[in-house]
């Protein structure tokens, strides 16, 4: 019995003679077959389902007598076909699939080019081209960071899926400064700062602990993580804000004394605040398409949308490669089309951040009129790297926009290229606070929760300075606020910027001062110098703050004398942990033998109440850190 197979034996011995408009047509046909199998014009050739034999067959079995009649023809077209692709049966080809959405940067056609590359050759390929640019606006390959580079050979195809890029390279930037020194009272007895109610620093060095690593030093700031949490503070009678003091012992030298300056903000009722013009200005280029940047922004800024006012007002620019206003100024009351202009950002691109800047305040200005309170609310991870970049110049710009009095409040997002100096730099000199956004829980605490101390201030440029009397206190350190140092002279110069205090805000300051005589004392006498003459007077030091009501051009002083009975039942002990346990972080060198297992107890002692658990969180991140410390 003769099958199929022989038949096809004998029409291939016996072939008829070539037919030219039969090898046309077939070859036509063959190109055509081939360019519609393909998944877009970039992707690579898919590698054929079947074998020509099988081919062969099936046309057989449909049609014996024109198969065997064009036989010929395929055959010459068969051959043509596999010579264009370069098979080759003993080396697996590599097939992406890459969504049709994506478009690929001028600068990959290369890689478009080889991705029908044999694998053994691509792997040559890829780690040529493995190091990352900084931002990229496409990546060719989802790699997970951190995971290693595959190897590729013929007998493990499946290689190709662990082909990965190194992890992106540790760009983030920290407004850092040296640890505030020890003073000698009787040779400089003035310390003058502008106060702080920012909290970015805790955030940030809360992510790095649960991601499984310490902080970069620099990246801590002591009095940020102090004022993170709130305190039991007695609220103001007749001011803005109240001011309190009280001296303890501190826990990590019991021959020194901790003295707490505490200011509590005035809460008005939520009816009576001014309605608010608000724009958003977020930054949507290629470096916040992490899952922690743009879709987190979105979420947060949803979350915020709920506790606005009817007559309050929405508007959103964005900047990536240039500024554009995606949402006109909206009442808050139509939120519907504030989410749907929201749903519309997607990142891509470089990071135009002066021009959206320009954007942003030119909206603000535009909005303002009467007594609302005009805000700039940025939303980066601070990578600027269009227009302005540098620190300086920015300060410059940010500063002669103030003046406008619309203020300017920065949220950071993101790891990896998260600047720091840059949202310091934009925050302390737009007037306004600078928040770290890691999680949707942390976006709750500071747009809801704390929505009315971050977006209506209550006093403007509050500075603060202390004397200290050399009779009583030998030495003495301010434990944080580096970057907010002011020179003597500044504190009675109105023309000088310092911070704000918003409805409800804290602020808390700690000096570790050293009394006359104790062994605890770091610095000799001079031998040719003045001791310090001795007084009847038992003050540890004078305490004066200066501020501005929102719209006045002159301050208001506030004296208040620091003694050692000061609110002796006030208990720093909570306040005292964080700065410990900051300190531990910075490698501080004025904590002694002090430990984590130290703070973690005095943390645990004076916990308190904690209906948020903020406080129980922070004691877990303490224990971490112990246990990465080791």
């Amino acid at each position: 019995m003769t099958d199929e197979l022989d038949l096809l034996k004998s029409a291939l011995q016996s072939a008829p003679a070539p037919d030219a408009a039969a090898k046309t047509r077939a070859l036509r046909l063959a190109q055509e077959n081939f360019a519609q199998l393909q998944e877009t014009a970039a992707a690579a050739r898919p590698t054929p389902k079947a074998t020509f034999l099988e081919t062969t067959m099936t046309m057989l079995t449909s049609n014996l007598r024109p198969a065997l009649y064009a036989t010929s023809c395929l055959v010459m077209a068969g051959a043509a076909f596999v010579t264009y692709q370069g098979w080759d049966a003993t080396r697996p080809t590599v097939t992406t699939h890459e969504p049709a959405a994506l478009e690929l940067a001028p600068q990959d056609e290369a890689a478009v080019a080889r991705t029908d590359m044999p694998m053994a050759d691509m792997a040559e390929a890829e780690v040529m081209e493995a190091a990352p640019s900084p931002s990229p606006k496409v990546s060719k390959r989802v790699r997970p960071q951190g995971a290693t580079l595959g190897k590729l050979s013929a007998t493990n195809p499946s290689a190709a899926d662990n082909v990965i890029a190194p992890p992106q390279p540790d760009r983030e930037i920290f407004a850092g400064e040296a640890e505030n020194p020890v003073k000698v009272t009787a040779e400089d007895p003035i310390s003058t700062f502008s106060i702080d109610v920012d909290t970015a620093s805790y955030a940030y060095v809360r992510a790095a602990i649960l991601d499984g690593a310490l902080p970069r030093p620099e990246a801590v700031r002591v009095e940020e993580m102090v004022n993170y949490f709130t305190y039991a503070y007695p609220a103001p009678s007749d001011a803005p804000f109240s001011t309190n003091v009280a001296v303890t012992s501190t826990p990590w030298n019991p021959d020194t004394k901790l003295v707490r300056i505490s200011l509590q903000g005035a809460l008005p009722a939520i009816e009576d605040r001014p309605p608010l013009n608000l724009v958003f200005l977020i930054d949507t280029s290629g470096s916040m398409q992490a899952a922690n940047k743009l879709p987190l922004l979105k979420q947060s800024f949803r979350l915020m949308l709920s506790e606005l006012r009817a007559e309050d007002q929405v508007a959103i620019v964005t900047y990536a490669g240039a500024a554009g206003t995606v949402l006109e100024p909206t009442p808050a009351s139509e939120r519907a089309k504030i989410l749907a202009a929201l749903d519309t950002l997607e990142p891509g691109g470089s990071t135009a951040g002066q021009a959206g800047l320009h954007a942003a305040y030119a909206l603000a200005e535009q909005m303002t009129d009467g007594e609302e309170v005009s805000r700039v609310l940025l939303a980066t991870d601070g990578d600027f790297n269009v227009g302005i970049n540098n620190p300086d110049a920015l300060k410059t710009f940010i500063e002669d926009k103030r003046d406008t009095g619309v203020y300017l409040s920065v949220l950071g997002f993101g790891r990896g290229n998260y600047r720091d100096d840059m949202m310091q730099t934009l925050a302390q000199s737009g007037n306004g606070t600078a928040a770290y956004i890691d999680t949707l829980a942390e976006a709750q605490k500071v747009l809801v929760d704390q929505l009315t101390g971050a977006l209506f201030p209550i006093a403007n440029d509050v500075k603060i300075q202390v004397e200290f009397n050399p009779s009583v206190v030998g030495e003495y350190r301010l434990i944080g606020y580096e970057t907010r140092a002011l020179n003597r002279e500044d504190f009675n110069n109105d023309k000088v910027d310092a911070g704000e205090i918003g409805a409800g805000h804290q602020v808390t300051a700690l000096y570790e001062v050293t009394p006359v005589g104790s062994p605890a004392l770091l610095n000799d006498p001079l031998r040719y110098g003045e001791a310090a003459a001795a007084t009847d007077n038992e003050e540890l030091g004078f305490l004066k703050l200066r501020y501005k009501t929102p719209g006045a051009a002159e301050s208001t002083l506030v004296e208040t004398p620091i003694t050692d009975t000061a609110d002796r039942r006030a208990s720093a002990g909570w306040a005292a942990a964080m700065a410990g346990f900051a300190q531990l972080l910075r490698g501080s060198n004025y904590t002694g033998d002090w430990t984590y297992t130290d703070a973690i107890a005095l943390a645990e002692a004076s916990k308190g109440a904690d209906p948020h658990g903020l406080r129980a969180e922070a004691i877990r991140l303490i224990k971490l850190a112990e246990s990465l410390a080791e």
